[in-house]
């Protein structure tokens, strides 16, 4: 069975830091991309950053230089280091796994089925 789980979330104050993890099972994670998509008001997701293949992460506009992805395939894990949090960085954070090389999409429906392996999520709140 594929699982991916999420932990880290939490709230802080404008400013803070936050560290989420996801944990996989059931496939190797090393031969994946693993991404973060984060669901704010609304059905629909929005792609914060992910692996490559190429060794060269993907990030959103709006958190590059504050967020940074890094992966520990003997863990099986990827995590996401969160900094100089904001406000409208409020939001519940979904791992997802895709094959490699594949599309992510800037948006997408949040854990659509057909899209790949979908944690849980994990709630991030911002206070000003």
């Amino acid at each position: 069975e594929v699982r991916l789980v999420e932990s880290g979330g939490g709230s802080v104050q404008a400013g803070g830091s936050l560290r989420l993890s996801c944990t996989t099972s059931g496939f190797t994670s090393g031969d994946s991309d693993l991404g973060w998509y984060r669901q704010g008001p609304g059905n629909e997701c929005e792609l914060v950053s992910t692996t490559r293949s190429d060794g060269r992460p993907y990030y959103a506009d709006s958190v590059k230089g504050r967020f940074t992805i890094s992966q520990d395939n003997a863990k099986n894990t990827v995590y996401l280091q969160m900094a100089s949090l904001k406000p409208e960085d409020t939001a519940v954070y979904y791992c997802a796994a895709r094959g490699p090389g594949r599309i992510w999409l800037g948006f997408v429906l949040c854990r659509r089925p057909d899209f790949g392996y979908w944690g849980q999520g994990t709630q991030v709140t911002v206070s000003s």
